[in-house]
């Protein structure tokens, strides 16, 4: 950290920009690949598809994709560990209702296709700018 006179740190970077960007939305979606009715995982192949067939229609203007390791606790109280992919999605707060229902289908046709007991989402506010 850089120090100006009399030891104080002098702001760099982002925090000299704090009116930089626009309220944003960003949700995490996570993908597990391990199938409900005991079937060999979700395949690479097979995800990359679905992220074609899916997900970038929903979102053309762009997405982060993101391989993963993930583990979970199951009913029997066993820890499930599986390959799992994350995918980051940003669009204004003020189309997070509109987008929020092109999420859910994305989630619904995931779990659906894919014998998924579910697809983890978490959402945040933030500030972006592009």
């Amino acid at each position: 950290m850089a120090l100006l006179g009399a030891g104080i740190p002098a702001l760099v970077g982002a925090a000299l920009h704090t009116d930089v960007g626009q309220p944003y939305q960003e949700t995490r979606l996570y993908f597990g690949t391990q199938r409900a009715d005991g079937r060999d995982p979700v395949e690479e192949r097979e995800f990359m598809r679905f992220l074609d067939l899916e997900i970038t229609p929903a979102f053309p203007e762009g997405l982060t994709l993101h391989d993963g390791y993930g583990q979970w606790r199951g009913q029997d109280g066993k820890t499930v560990r599986e390959t799992s992919y994350e995918v980051v999605l940003l669009y204004p707060e003020k189309e997070a209702d509109e987008r929020s229902t092109r999420i859910e289908r994305i989630r619904q046709a995931y779990e659906d296709r894919y014998q998924q007991d579910s697809v983890g989402r978490s959402d945040d506010k933030i500030s972006a700018g592009f």
